[in-house]
């Protein structure tokens, strides 16, 4: 499997850990059983558990795009240094992005956030 393949497939585990963590967090914050119900008029989350819903659902939105390259670039053939390394940073900073959001660190989490899109953005160049 290439890089792109395996860094797409950690991804999503990265994903899967941001629901759990979201999730986690609203059980301690609203209680199981609203948060086993059909969540109908449900209070906003507040604090690190609101941003770590936040975060989860821009890891959704940029995982997407992130898919859609690195599957392309693999069944195009276009994979090469230049995609790994969009991989990577795409991958790493996301990483990075969940305790930025999570702990509040706005400047930071931004600045993260820009290096996951420059990782995006690199493979999109070798695809066009």
């Amino acid at each position: 499997m290439t890089t792109e393949l395996t860094l797409l497939v950690w991804a999503s585990g990265l994903t899967v850990a941001q629901a759990m963590l979201a999730a986690t967090g609203g059980n301690l914050q609203q209680g199981t059983p609203t948060m086993a119900g059909n969540r109908e008029d449900q209070p906003r989350f507040t604090g690190w558990v609101g941003r770590a819903y936040r975060a989860h659902r821009n890891m959704l939105e940029n995982i997407v795009l992130f898919a859609i390259l690195v599957l392309v670039a693999q069944a195009t053939g276009r994979s090469n240094d230049q995609t790994r390394l969009g991989a990577e940073l795409f991958f790493w900073a996301r990483l990075a992005y969940v305790p930025c959001y999570v702990l509040g660190l706005p400047w930071i989490r931004s600045a993260v956030w820009a290096v996951s899109l420059t990782g995006l953005g690199m493979i999109f160049l070798q695809l066009v």
